[in-house]
C-alpha cells in the first residue's frame, strides 16, 4: 500500500456530507477516490518482441501483493480504472495472485512517522461504499468483507478464480492451467495485524474466513509491535510473539512488509517457518525509507523466505519496466535467484508505469538484462509457487469458511 493513500481533504469530506447519504451510497465518491489513487502513467503500448512474448506465454506468473478487493469495483469486466481486473490478469498470464485486505490507513500517511490514533481513511471509504456496521466498527470484519468479495468472484466465475486454502487446491489449479484452463489461484491475506483488533482469537477467525497470510504491520504501530513507519520503531511485543507462534501452528504465512527492523529481526530469530516480504524494494537499488537493507534481504533469504519487488516509486525509484527489472536484478544479486519474486502492490494507492495486463514487459526487460529463461521463470512466478506449495497448510481440504458463507 503506497504512501499517498486516500488523501481526501477536508473539503472533499464537506462536499460528501453536503451531497447527502443517497449520493454517497451511489458509488460515485468511491469510484472517484479509486480513480485518483490507483494510477497507471500514460504510455504507448509496450512493444514486446516475439521471443519475450513466447517466453511469457509459457510462464506461471505469480504476484505476492494486490489490494484490488478494497475498492469494491466490479473486476469481472475490463476497465481502465486502477491496475487490475480479471481480463487484465488473464492478458498478463497471472496464474497465482495474493489478494490482501486493507483495514486501516492513517490520515497524513507517510513513510517515517504515523500515529495509530490518526483519523482512519478506511472508515471513510467504508462509509462511501456502504459497508455494514460491523465492518465499520471492527477491523477483523473489514478483512472478512474483502475476502468475501473474492469468494463471490469464485462463485460467479468459477472458470476464472479459485480461492486457495491449502497445497492440494493450488496443485489442482496449476494442473488445470497446464491443461489450458484460465482459472487463477487467489490466496487471501491481510495487510497488518491490527486486523486482529488486539484479540489473538481473531487469528482463528481470519483463518476460518479463508485467509492464509497476514502482514504484521501497515503504516502505524499496533499491539504486535512497531511499524517501519510508526512512532516506536519497537520490536515484537509479547502479544506479537504469541501471534507469530499461533500463525506458525496454523501454517499461516507471515508477511514482514511494513514491519520495523526490530520486528523483522525478532521474527527471523524466533520463526521456524520461512516468511515473505510481499511488496518492497531494496535500498541498494533505491535508497528510500520504505526499502530493505542488503543485510535484511540476506537474512530473509537465509530462512528460505521471499522478497517481493514492488513497482511504485518508493520501491523501485524508477518505475519504468526497465527500472523495475533493475531492482529485481539487484535483489537477485543479494538474495540469490531462488528468493526474489514479484510484489506489485497493484491497486494499493500507487502509481505504476504498467498494469496487470502488461507483465510481459518485465519478462522482456529481464531478458534484456541477460537473465536466462529459467531465471526469469523463477522470479516471475516459480519461486512464489514453490513457496506456497511448501508453506500453505498441508493435507487439509478447502472447508466452508466464514467469508465464503457470508
Amino acid at each position: 500500500m503506497g504512501v499517498s493513500y486516500l488523501k481526501v481533504g477536508l473539503g472533499a469530506i464537506v462536499v460528501i456530507a453536503a451531497a447527502g447519504y443517497g449520493i454517497i451510497r451511489s458509488g460515485y465518491v468511491a469510484e472517484y477516490v479509486d480513480n485518483s489513487r490507483n494510477i497507471v502513467t500514460a504510455h504507448q503500448p509496450y512493444s514486446i518482441d516475439k521471443d519475450a512474448q513466447a517466453l511469457h506465454s509459457k510462464l506461471r506468473v505469480a504476484d505476492l501483493h494486490n489490494d484490488v478487493l478494497l475498492w469494491g469495483r466490479d473486476i469481472t469486466k475490463a476497465s481502465e480504472t486502477g491496475h487490475s481486473d480479471l481480463p487484465r490478469f488473464d492478458r498478463g498470464n497471472v496464474g497465482v495472485q495474493v489478494f490482501t485486505s486493507v483495514t486501516k490507513s492513517p490520515r497524513g500517511q507517510n513513510y517515517k512517522n504515523n500515529s495509530s490514533d490518526a483519523f482512519d481513511n478506511i472508515t471513510l471509504l467504508g462509509l462511501v461504499q456502504g459497508w455494514p456496521t460491523d465492518a465499520l466498527n471492527e477491523l477483523s470484519r473489514r478483512a472478512l468483507l474483502q475476502a468475501a468479495r473474492l469468494y463471490a468472484l469464485e462463485k460467479s466465475h468459477p472458470d476464472k478464480v479459485k480461492v486457495i486454502h491449502n497445497r492440494e487446491e493450488l496443485e489442482i489449479v496449476l494442473e488445470t492451467r497446464d491443461n489450458g484452463s484460465k482459472v487463477m489461484a487467489g490466496i487471501l491475506g491481510t495487510e497488518g495485524g491490527h486486523a486482529l483488533d488486539g484479540d489473538i482469537n481473531n487469528v482463528n477467525l481470519l483463518y476460518d474466513g479463508g485467509l492464509r497470510l497476514m502482514g504484521l504491520h501497515h503504516f502505524f504501530d499496533n499491539k504486535l509491535g512497531g511499524s517501519l513507519h510508526g512512532l516506536s520503531k519497537g520490536g515484537l511485543t509479547d502479544f506479537g510473539q504469541d501471534v507469530v507462534r499461533l500463525m506458525e501452528e496454523k501454517e499461516m504465512i507471515i508477511d514482514l512488509a511494513h514491519s520495523s527492523p526490530a520486528v523483522i529481526a525478532d521474527v527471523l530469530a524466533m520463526s521456524t517457518r520461512p516468511v515473505i516480504v510481499s511488496h518492497t524494494g531494496v535500498k541498494g537499488a533505491c535508497n528510500t525509507p520504505r526499502n530493505l537493507t542488503d543485510d535484511q534481504v540476506r537474512a530473509v533469504a537465509a530462512k528460505n523466505g521471499l522478497i517481493g519487488i514492488g513497482f511504485w516509486a518508493a520501491a523501485a525509484c524508477d518505475i519504468s519496466p526497465k527500472g523495475v527489472a533493475k531492482s529485481i536484478a539487484y535483489a537477485v544479486s543479494i538474495a540469490g535467484i531462488d528468493h526474489v519474486a514479484l510484489g506489485s502492490d497493484f491497486d494499493g494507492s500507487v502509481t505504476t508505469a504498467f498494469d496487470a495486463s502488461e507483465f510481459a514487459v518485465v519478462t522482456q526487460e529481464l531478458l534484456t538484462l541477460g537473465f536466462s529463461e529459467d531465471q526469469i521463470a523463477a522470479v516471475m512466478g516459480e519461486n512464489a509457487i514453490r513457496f506456497f506449495l511448501e508453506n500453505l497448510p498441508q493435507g487439509e481440504r478447502g472447508e466452508e469458511t466464514l467469508a465464503s458463507s457470508d
